[in-house]
């Protein structure tokens, strides 16, 4: 009698496999493509630099006595919009950035892998646009109108427009990374390295992280609190999001509350 292979056993998922220079030259092909990517919205915004540094500074100037920024360098007036428009279009072209490392990375992938990392992609883009329209439009308008108010008397408030660009970058990676909160949280009940029963236990010890990101994060003690709130509250998100995504992981946490 001869011995019949089992087929209940489940066959293993093979990925795909190729050489160093291989990797290196996909590599290679996909940061070309970024830089491209990054490049076509840089040359399509050129012609609007001053354009795109007023949309940049004006919740700043719509609460400044004299409604202007000053110059303290020479060429600061070409190259603090230039340096602005770079940036938008960095921030613009994120996505096609992302879709590329993505790309590269995803032939390393199981199937169960992708399905999981796609939406975590796409929502990981849209959180980090989130957090930069908050910054914009939320804290940047609050809390430029409050330094402006608390201003001693005979100081004329003028920011210097490098210093205000340094300054509104900050806060816009702050914030962009500070949103990627419920991500994070997904990534790590996904790995294993915490459960949900430890992150659900450390809510009062991720509070008063997030005030130390935020001061790590923002530049002043205003923005760091604009940034620690939104922060802890999109960790609970984050815990929402993992009850969605990953039932297997919080299953067993939600029958120890029956019992």
């Amino acid at each position: 009698m001869t011995d019949q292979p089992d087929t209940h056993e489940p066959e293993k998922e093979e990925l795909a496999e190729g050489t160093l220079i291989s990797h290196l030259l996909e590599l290679r092909s996909r940061l070309m493509k970024a830089v491209l990517a990054v490049v076509a919205v840089l040359i399509a915004l050129s012609p609007f630099t001053q354009r795109v540094f007023e949309i940049v500074s004006e919740p700043l100037r719509n609460v400044l006595p004299s409604g202007q920024l000053i110059v303290t360098k020479v060429a600061s007036p070409f190259l603090t919009p230039f340096k602005t428009t770079f940036f938008v279009a960095l921030f613009a072209a994120m996505p096609v950035v992302l879709f590329q490392v993505w790309q590269f990375v995803a032939p390393g992938l199981y199937k169960r892998e992708k399905r999981f990392a796609i939406p975590l992609l796409i929502s990981s883009i849209v959180l980090f646009y989130a957090g930069i329209a908050f910054a914009y439009f939320i804290v940047f308008k609050v809390m430029f109108a409050f330094f402006v108010r608390v201003a001693p008397t005979g100081v004329a408030v003028a920011p210097d427009i490098d210093a205000y660009l340094d300054f509104v970058l900050t806060n816009f990676l702050a914030f962009g990374l500070a949103f990627e909160m419920p991500i994070a949280t997904v990534m790590l009940l996904w790995s294993g390295l915490v459960s949900i029963k430890t992150l659900l236990g450390a809510r009062a010890y991720i509070f008063l992280g997030c005030f130390v990101a935020g001061m790590l994060l923002a530049p002043d003690v205003f923005s760091m609190t604009l940034l620690a709130v939104p922060m802890y509250l999109l960790y609970e998100a984050g815990l929402l999001m993992a009850r969605i995504m990953l039932p297997e992981k919080t299953r067993i946490v939600e029958k120890e509350q029956e019992t």
